[in-house]
């Protein structure tokens, strides 16, 4: 999994989670929700980006310009 990826997702919800919890007052609720969603959704864009096994056995080919 892509750890970046992961901890950019959390960084964002909470962003978002503590923006509306000011805004509401309610920081608690909405902050453990914007941590909750950015954890999913890095997790899931994590593991849909981390390369496959066979990419890792095949090099990418190498073309070369002037052809």
């Amino acid at each position: 999994m892509n750890g970046g990826i992961f901890a950019i997702c959390i960084g964002i919800g909470t962003a978002i989670g503590v923006g509306v919890g000011v805004a509401t007052g309610d920081l608690g609720l909405w902050l453990s929700l914007g941590v909750a969603t950015g954890a999913g959704l890095g997790t899931s864009l994590g593991v849909a980006m981390a390369p496959k096994e066979d990419d890792k056995n095949r090099p990418p080919e190498r073309k070369n310009s002037w052809e």
